[in-house]
Protein backbone atom coordinates (compact mmCIF):
# COMPACT_ATOMS: atom_id res chain seq x y z
CA UNK A 1 0.00 0.00 0.00
CA UNK A 2 0.97 3.21 -1.00
CA UNK A 3 2.75 5.03 1.77
CA UNK A 4 2.45 2.34 4.03
CA UNK A 5 5.18 2.30 6.66
CA UNK A 6 6.03 -0.83 8.56
CA UNK A 7 5.48 -1.50 12.17
CA UNK A 8 7.06 -3.74 14.55
CA UNK A 9 3.62 -5.70 15.17
CA UNK A 10 4.65 -7.23 10.81
CA UNK A 11 7.06 -9.38 12.20
CA UNK A 12 5.05 -10.67 15.08
CA UNK A 13 1.83 -11.59 12.47
CA UNK A 14 4.11 -12.75 9.70
CA UNK A 15 5.46 -15.39 12.12
CA UNK A 16 2.61 -16.24 13.81
CA UNK A 17 0.78 -17.03 10.37
CA UNK A 18 3.30 -19.91 10.42
CA UNK A 19 2.53 -21.27 13.78
CA UNK A 20 -1.41 -20.96 14.36
CA UNK A 21 -4.16 -20.96 11.89
CA UNK A 22 -5.85 -18.02 13.33
CA UNK A 23 -4.51 -14.83 14.51
CA UNK A 24 -6.70 -11.95 15.98
CA UNK A 25 -5.30 -8.71 16.18
CA UNK A 26 -7.18 -6.20 18.84
CA UNK A 27 -6.27 -2.92 20.08
CA UNK A 28 -7.74 1.34 19.75
CA UNK A 29 -9.42 2.38 17.03
CA UNK A 30 -7.03 4.35 14.52
CA UNK A 31 -3.87 2.24 15.83
CA UNK A 32 -3.45 0.38 12.33
CA UNK A 33 -4.74 -2.62 12.82
CA UNK A 34 -7.15 -2.84 9.60
CA UNK A 35 -3.98 -1.55 7.03
CA UNK A 36 -1.81 -3.65 8.74
CA UNK A 37 -3.11 -6.36 8.18
CA UNK A 38 -4.16 -5.71 4.89
CA UNK A 39 -0.46 -6.14 4.19
CA UNK A 40 -0.69 -9.81 4.93
CA UNK A 41 -4.39 -10.61 3.90
CA UNK A 42 -5.51 -12.46 0.57
CA UNK A 43 -8.86 -11.48 1.09
CA UNK A 44 -10.99 -9.07 3.19
CA UNK A 45 -14.35 -9.33 4.73
CA UNK A 46 -15.14 -5.73 6.18
CA UNK A 47 -17.68 -6.42 8.34
CA UNK A 48 -18.74 -2.57 8.94
CA UNK A 49 -18.83 -1.79 5.33
CA UNK A 50 -21.88 0.71 5.03
CA UNK A 51 -23.26 -1.44 1.97
CA UNK A 52 -22.92 -4.70 3.33
CA UNK A 53 -23.31 -4.27 7.10
CA UNK A 54 -27.19 -5.59 7.03
CA UNK A 55 -26.36 -8.71 4.73
CA UNK A 56 -22.97 -9.66 7.02
CA UNK A 57 -24.50 -9.25 10.13
CA UNK A 58 -27.87 -11.61 9.08
CA UNK A 59 -25.17 -13.87 7.53
CA UNK A 60 -23.06 -13.80 10.75
CA UNK A 61 -26.06 -14.93 12.24
CA UNK A 62 -27.34 -17.86 9.99
CA UNK A 63 -24.32 -18.95 8.28
CA UNK A 64 -21.43 -17.76 9.87
CA UNK A 65 -19.14 -20.04 7.57
CA UNK A 66 -20.66 -18.78 4.39
CA UNK A 67 -18.31 -15.74 5.64
CA UNK A 68 -15.27 -17.22 5.64
CA UNK A 69 -14.77 -18.49 2.18
CA UNK A 70 -11.98 -16.51 0.17
CA UNK A 71 -7.67 -16.46 -0.18
CA UNK A 72 -6.34 -17.23 3.01
CA UNK A 73 -4.93 -15.40 4.77
CA UNK A 74 -8.62 -14.19 4.87
CA UNK A 75 -8.94 -10.81 6.83
CA UNK A 76 -12.04 -10.43 8.69
CA UNK A 77 -12.56 -6.68 10.00
CA UNK A 78 -13.83 -5.64 13.23
CA UNK A 79 -14.88 -9.05 14.04
CA UNK A 80 -16.73 -8.05 17.33
CA UNK A 81 -19.66 -6.82 15.26
CA UNK A 82 -20.83 -10.53 15.28
CA UNK A 83 -19.04 -12.84 17.94
CA UNK A 84 -20.44 -16.00 16.46
CA UNK A 85 -17.84 -15.55 13.44
CA UNK A 86 -15.25 -16.80 16.51
CA UNK A 87 -16.75 -19.92 17.33
CA UNK A 88 -17.14 -20.15 12.65
CA UNK A 89 -13.22 -19.45 12.70
CA UNK A 90 -12.28 -21.86 15.36
CA UNK A 91 -13.90 -24.44 13.45
CA UNK A 92 -12.38 -24.08 10.28
CA UNK A 93 -9.05 -23.50 11.35
CA UNK A 94 -9.19 -27.02 12.87
CA UNK A 95 -10.56 -28.22 10.09
CA UNK A 96 -8.02 -27.10 6.99
CA UNK A 97 -4.31 -28.18 6.91
CA UNK A 98 -1.38 -26.09 7.71
CA UNK A 99 -1.69 -22.91 9.00
CA UNK A 100 -2.73 -18.97 8.53
CA UNK A 101 -6.12 -19.17 7.26
CA UNK A 102 -7.24 -16.25 9.38
CA UNK A 103 -6.57 -12.88 10.32
CA UNK A 104 -8.94 -11.20 13.01
CA UNK A 105 -9.04 -7.67 13.92
CA UNK A 106 -11.15 -5.69 16.79
CA UNK A 107 -11.22 -2.76 18.82
CA UNK A 108 -13.39 -3.34 21.25
CA UNK A 109 -13.99 -6.70 23.25
CA UNK A 110 -17.54 -8.14 22.37
CA UNK A 111 -20.27 -7.08 24.84
CA UNK A 112 -22.03 -10.28 23.55
CA UNK A 113 -18.79 -12.98 24.43
CA UNK A 114 -21.49 -15.04 26.12
CA UNK A 115 -22.19 -16.37 22.38
CA UNK A 116 -18.83 -17.45 21.81
CA UNK A 117 -18.71 -20.98 23.00
CA UNK A 118 -14.87 -21.99 22.31
CA UNK A 119 -11.86 -19.91 23.74
CA UNK A 120 -9.79 -20.69 20.26
CA UNK A 121 -7.23 -22.17 22.84
CA UNK A 122 -4.60 -23.73 20.40
CA UNK A 123 -6.07 -22.36 17.47
CA UNK A 124 -5.72 -18.93 18.18
CA UNK A 125 -2.91 -15.98 18.59
CA UNK A 126 -3.82 -12.89 20.12
CA UNK A 127 -1.40 -9.88 19.22
CA UNK A 128 -2.09 -6.53 20.98
CA UNK A 129 -1.23 -3.66 18.70
CA UNK A 130 -0.78 0.25 19.84
CA UNK A 131 -0.43 3.42 18.43
CA UNK A 132 2.91 3.56 16.67
CA UNK A 133 6.23 4.26 18.83
CA UNK A 134 8.58 6.71 17.30
CA UNK A 135 10.81 4.52 15.70
CA UNK A 136 7.64 3.21 13.80
CA UNK A 137 6.89 7.06 13.11
CA UNK A 138 10.28 7.57 11.96
CA UNK A 139 11.53 10.00 14.63
CA UNK A 140 13.74 7.90 16.47
CA UNK A 141 16.73 6.65 14.66
CA UNK A 142 16.84 3.38 16.33
CA UNK A 143 20.41 2.96 16.65
CA UNK A 144 19.75 1.62 20.37
CA UNK A 145 18.00 -2.07 20.10
CA UNK A 146 16.08 -3.33 22.86
CA UNK A 147 16.77 -6.71 21.97
CA UNK A 148 20.55 -5.85 22.08
CA UNK A 149 20.42 -4.86 24.64
CA UNK A 150 18.84 -8.16 26.38
CA UNK A 151 21.38 -10.20 24.51
CA UNK A 152 24.54 -8.41 25.89
CA UNK A 153 25.39 -7.94 22.04
CA UNK A 154 25.75 -3.83 22.55
CA UNK A 155 28.23 -3.78 25.39
CA UNK A 156 29.44 -0.92 24.71
CA UNK A 157 27.47 1.93 22.34
CA UNK A 158 27.15 5.53 21.05
CA UNK A 159 24.03 6.97 18.66
CA UNK A 160 23.14 10.61 18.59
CA UNK A 161 19.40 11.96 19.07
CA UNK A 162 17.69 14.56 16.94
CA UNK A 163 14.66 14.99 19.11
CA UNK A 164 14.59 18.49 20.91
CA UNK A 165 12.32 19.22 23.73
CA UNK A 166 10.10 20.93 21.46
CA UNK A 167 9.85 18.04 19.40
CA UNK A 168 8.82 16.19 22.44
CA UNK A 169 5.80 18.01 23.47
CA UNK A 170 5.16 17.78 20.27
CA UNK A 171 5.28 13.98 19.54
CA UNK A 172 3.25 13.51 23.25
CA UNK A 173 0.25 15.57 21.60
CA UNK A 174 0.49 14.24 18.36
CA UNK A 175 0.47 10.74 19.48
CA UNK A 176 1.36 7.60 17.31
CA UNK A 177 -1.99 7.64 15.58
CA UNK A 178 -1.04 6.57 11.89
CA UNK A 179 -2.73 9.32 9.81
CA UNK A 180 -1.66 12.33 12.15
CA UNK A 181 2.22 10.64 11.46
CA UNK A 182 1.16 12.24 7.71
CA UNK A 183 0.17 15.50 8.81
CA UNK A 184 1.63 18.70 10.27
CA UNK A 185 1.02 21.37 12.93
CA UNK A 186 -2.42 21.92 14.17
CA UNK A 187 -3.81 19.30 11.52
CA UNK A 188 -1.83 16.59 13.54
CA UNK A 189 -2.64 17.63 16.82
CA UNK A 190 -6.27 17.73 15.93
CA UNK A 191 -6.29 13.93 15.30
CA UNK A 192 -6.55 13.30 19.71
CA UNK A 193 -8.96 15.54 20.11
CA UNK A 194 -11.11 13.24 17.61
CA UNK A 195 -10.52 10.16 18.84
CA UNK A 196 -11.34 11.78 22.17
CA UNK A 197 -14.78 13.09 20.64
CA UNK A 198 -15.22 9.64 19.33
CA UNK A 199 -14.81 7.99 22.54
CA UNK A 200 -16.68 9.83 24.68
CA UNK A 201 -19.75 10.83 22.17
CA UNK A 202 -20.21 7.03 21.18
CA UNK A 203 -17.59 4.29 22.11
CA UNK A 204 -17.98 4.08 24.78
CA UNK A 205 -21.53 3.62 25.02
CA UNK A 206 -21.41 0.77 21.96
CA UNK A 207 -19.12 -0.98 23.63
CA UNK A 208 -21.36 -2.91 25.72
CA UNK A 209 -25.04 -1.19 24.79
CA UNK A 210 -24.75 0.79 28.17
CA UNK A 211 -25.76 4.42 27.98
CA UNK A 212 -23.35 6.67 29.21
CA UNK A 213 -23.50 10.29 30.09
CA UNK A 214 -20.75 12.15 27.51
CA UNK A 215 -19.76 15.14 30.42
CA UNK A 216 -18.98 12.46 32.67
CA UNK A 217 -16.90 10.39 30.73
CA UNK A 218 -15.23 13.32 29.83
CA UNK A 219 -14.43 14.02 33.73
CA UNK A 220 -13.46 10.77 33.97
CA UNK A 221 -10.69 11.20 31.57
CA UNK A 222 -9.26 14.50 32.62
CA UNK A 223 -9.20 12.72 35.75
CA UNK A 224 -7.53 9.35 34.92
CA UNK A 225 -5.04 11.99 32.87
CA UNK A 226 -4.12 13.65 36.13
CA UNK A 227 -3.58 10.71 37.84
CA UNK A 228 -1.44 8.49 35.04
CA UNK A 229 1.64 6.93 36.49
CA UNK A 230 0.37 6.56 39.55
CA UNK A 231 -2.02 3.90 41.70
CA UNK A 232 -4.44 6.23 42.29
CA UNK A 233 -7.35 3.80 43.62
CA UNK A 234 -11.14 4.16 42.28
CA UNK A 235 -11.92 6.14 45.85
CA UNK A 236 -9.35 9.05 44.84
CA UNK A 237 -10.49 9.50 41.11
CA UNK A 238 -14.42 9.91 42.23
CA UNK A 239 -13.17 12.53 44.80
CA UNK A 240 -11.55 13.74 42.49
CA UNK A 241 -14.59 14.43 39.58
CA UNK A 242 -17.26 15.29 42.09
CA UNK A 243 -15.45 18.26 42.50
CA UNK A 244 -16.35 19.53 39.50
CA UNK A 245 -19.77 17.54 38.88
CA UNK A 246 -22.78 18.37 40.38
CA UNK A 247 -24.36 14.80 40.36
CA UNK A 248 -21.95 12.80 42.51
CA UNK A 249 -20.01 9.95 40.66
CA UNK A 250 -20.03 6.96 42.57
CA UNK A 251 -17.41 4.41 42.41
CA UNK A 252 -19.53 1.46 40.78
CA UNK A 253 -20.30 3.94 38.14
CA UNK A 254 -16.76 5.25 37.88
CA UNK A 255 -15.35 1.45 37.54
CA UNK A 256 -18.38 1.13 35.23
CA UNK A 257 -17.25 3.55 32.63
CA UNK A 258 -12.94 3.25 33.34
CA UNK A 259 -13.65 -1.34 32.18
CA UNK A 260 -15.57 0.16 29.13
CA UNK A 261 -12.56 2.23 28.21
CA UNK A 262 -10.10 -1.02 28.80
CA UNK A 263 -12.67 -2.95 26.67
CA UNK A 264 -11.95 -0.19 23.56
CA UNK A 265 -8.57 -0.12 24.72
CA UNK A 266 -8.33 3.59 26.02
CA UNK A 267 -6.40 2.82 28.91
CA UNK A 268 -3.71 0.15 29.80
CA UNK A 269 -3.30 -0.05 32.92
CA UNK A 270 0.92 -1.22 33.78
CA UNK A 271 0.58 -4.74 36.27
CA UNK A 272 2.71 -4.36 39.27
CA UNK A 273 6.43 -6.25 38.87
CA UNK A 274 6.70 -9.12 41.55
CA UNK A 275 10.65 -10.31 42.01
CA UNK A 276 12.40 -12.17 44.55
CA UNK A 277 13.74 -9.62 47.36
CA UNK A 278 16.63 -10.33 49.56
CA UNK A 279 14.69 -8.50 52.38
CA UNK A 280 10.98 -8.91 53.72
CA UNK A 281 10.15 -5.62 51.66
CA UNK A 282 6.78 -4.89 51.09
CA UNK A 283 5.86 -4.57 47.53
CA UNK A 284 2.78 -2.82 46.09
CA UNK A 285 0.35 -4.56 43.93
CA UNK A 286 -2.01 -1.90 42.73
CA UNK A 287 -1.74 -1.22 38.76
CA UNK A 288 -0.09 2.07 37.66
CA UNK A 289 -2.30 4.13 35.42
CA UNK A 290 -1.75 4.82 31.69
CA UNK A 291 -3.36 5.86 29.19
CA UNK A 292 -2.53 3.64 25.59
CA UNK A 293 -0.88 6.86 23.88
CA UNK A 294 -0.23 9.92 25.66
CA UNK A 295 -2.61 12.34 23.09
CA UNK A 296 -5.56 10.91 24.97
CA UNK A 297 -4.59 11.82 27.88
CA UNK A 298 -3.53 15.56 26.62
CA UNK A 299 -6.47 16.15 24.85
CA UNK A 300 -8.59 15.37 27.68
CA UNK A 301 -6.66 17.90 29.44
CA UNK A 302 -6.77 20.23 26.84
CA UNK A 303 -3.25 21.18 26.76
CA UNK A 304 -0.89 21.55 23.49
CA UNK A 305 3.04 21.68 22.78
CA UNK A 306 3.42 24.88 24.77
CA UNK A 307 1.47 24.26 27.71
CA UNK A 308 4.49 21.44 28.22
CA UNK A 309 7.03 23.56 27.36
CA UNK A 310 6.22 25.82 29.99
CA UNK A 311 5.57 23.08 32.80
CA UNK A 312 8.26 20.76 32.70
CA UNK A 313 7.02 18.49 35.27
CA UNK A 314 4.08 18.06 33.63
CA UNK A 315 5.20 17.11 31.08
CA UNK A 316 7.87 14.45 32.53
CA UNK A 317 4.20 12.74 33.55
CA UNK A 318 3.36 12.68 30.04
CA UNK A 319 6.59 11.95 28.58
CA UNK A 320 6.40 9.05 31.04
CA UNK A 321 3.09 7.53 29.05
CA UNK A 322 4.92 8.11 25.64
CA UNK A 323 8.07 5.66 26.87
CA UNK A 324 5.52 2.90 28.62
CA UNK A 325 3.72 2.98 24.74
CA UNK A 326 6.86 2.30 23.17
CA UNK A 327 8.27 0.33 26.10
CA UNK A 328 5.31 -2.11 25.20
CA UNK A 329 5.81 -2.28 21.34
CA UNK A 330 9.08 -3.42 21.82
CA UNK A 331 9.72 -5.80 24.31
CA UNK A 332 5.64 -7.25 23.22
CA UNK A 333 7.70 -8.75 19.55
CA UNK A 334 10.03 -10.03 21.79
CA UNK A 335 7.63 -12.18 23.41
CA UNK A 336 8.11 -9.41 26.76
CA UNK A 337 5.78 -7.53 28.80
CA UNK A 338 5.99 -4.09 30.54
CA UNK A 339 5.43 -3.40 34.41
CA UNK A 340 5.87 -1.23 37.64
CA UNK A 341 7.74 -2.19 40.56
CA UNK A 342 7.38 -0.14 43.66
CA UNK A 343 8.03 -0.67 47.71
CA UNK A 344 5.86 0.36 50.44
CA UNK A 345 9.01 2.38 51.17
CA UNK A 346 8.43 4.00 48.05
CA UNK A 347 11.42 2.78 46.22
CA UNK A 348 10.17 2.54 42.81
CA UNK A 349 11.36 1.53 39.05
CA UNK A 350 9.55 2.79 36.30
CA UNK A 351 9.49 -0.05 33.96
CA UNK A 352 10.26 -3.28 34.41
CA UNK A 353 11.01 -5.36 30.61
CA UNK A 354 10.47 -9.11 31.34
CA UNK A 355 10.74 -11.58 28.70
CA UNK A 356 9.53 -14.78 28.62
CA UNK A 357 12.71 -16.74 29.37
CA UNK A 358 13.18 -14.79 32.94
CA UNK A 359 15.30 -12.08 31.65
CA UNK A 360 14.33 -8.21 32.56
CA UNK A 361 15.91 -5.06 32.34
CA UNK A 362 15.07 -1.94 34.54
CA UNK A 363 14.43 1.23 33.25
CA UNK A 364 13.36 4.86 34.67
CA UNK A 365 12.40 7.37 32.57
CA UNK A 366 13.35 11.17 33.00
CA UNK A 367 12.75 13.60 30.51
CA UNK A 368 16.28 15.02 30.81
CA UNK A 369 18.80 16.45 32.88
CA UNK A 370 21.95 15.74 34.43
CA UNK A 371 20.73 15.86 38.22
CA UNK A 372 17.18 13.55 37.02
CA UNK A 373 19.42 11.42 34.73
CA UNK A 374 21.79 10.81 38.06
CA UNK A 375 18.23 10.04 40.02
CA UNK A 376 17.51 7.53 37.72
CA UNK A 377 20.64 5.75 37.74
CA UNK A 378 21.02 5.91 41.64
CA UNK A 379 17.39 4.41 41.32
CA UNK A 380 17.94 1.89 39.37
CA UNK A 381 21.21 0.20 41.10
CA UNK A 382 18.89 0.69 44.42
CA UNK A 383 16.54 -1.51 43.38
CA UNK A 384 19.11 -3.91 41.41
CA UNK A 385 20.39 -4.22 45.02
CA UNK A 386 17.41 -5.41 46.31
CA UNK A 387 16.61 -8.68 43.94
CA UNK A 388 18.02 -12.06 44.93
CA UNK A 389 20.04 -13.02 42.33
CA UNK A 390 20.40 -16.27 43.85
CA UNK A 391 16.79 -17.33 43.11
CA UNK A 392 16.69 -15.61 40.04
CA UNK A 393 18.37 -13.93 37.24
CA UNK A 394 20.58 -10.64 37.64
CA UNK A 395 18.85 -7.68 35.46
CA UNK A 396 20.17 -7.70 31.67
CA UNK A 397 20.55 -4.20 31.87
CA UNK A 398 20.21 -0.78 33.44
CA UNK A 399 19.10 2.18 31.87
CA UNK A 400 17.49 5.52 31.96
CA UNK A 401 15.24 6.57 28.89
CA UNK A 402 15.54 10.44 28.79
CA UNK A 403 14.07 12.44 26.50
CA UNK A 404 16.57 15.36 25.87
CA UNK A 405 19.61 13.94 26.35
CA UNK A 406 21.80 14.24 22.89
CA UNK A 407 23.14 11.15 22.92
CA UNK A 408 23.22 7.06 23.71
CA UNK A 409 26.17 5.84 25.78
CA UNK A 410 26.91 3.61 28.49
CA UNK A 411 28.40 5.19 31.73
CA UNK A 412 31.50 3.26 33.36
CA UNK A 413 29.03 1.61 36.16
CA UNK A 414 27.07 -0.22 33.69
CA UNK A 415 24.23 1.89 33.28
CA UNK A 416 23.24 2.50 29.95
CA UNK A 417 21.61 6.44 29.29
CA UNK A 418 19.45 5.95 26.11
CA UNK A 419 17.67 8.73 24.64
CA UNK A 420 13.89 7.75 23.27
CA UNK A 421 14.78 9.18 19.86
CA UNK A 422 17.21 6.12 19.42
CA UNK A 423 15.50 3.13 20.72
CA UNK A 424 13.74 0.50 18.77
CA UNK A 425 12.61 -3.25 19.50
Amino acid sequence: MKNYKRRVIDTAIENRLKSKGAILVEGAKWCGKTTTCEQHAASVLYMSDPDRVKQNLQLADISPRSLLHGGTPRLIDEWQMAPKLWDAVRFEADHRDGFGHFLLTGSAVPADMDQVHHTGTGRFAWIKMRPMSLYESEESTGEVSLSALFSDAEKELFAESKITLEDIAFLICRGGWPQATFLDGEDALSQSFDYLDAVVKSDISRVDGVSRNENRARLLLRSLARHQGTQAPNTTICEDINVSDDKEMSKDTVVSYTNALKKIFVIEDCPAWSPNLRSKTAIRTSDTRYFVDPSIATAALGVGPGDLINDLSTCGLFFETLCIRDLRVYAEVQGGSVYHFRTKEGLECDAVIHLRNGSYGLVEIKLGGDKLIEEGVQTLKAVADKIDTEKMKAPSFLMVLTGTSPYAYKREDGVYIVPIGCLKD
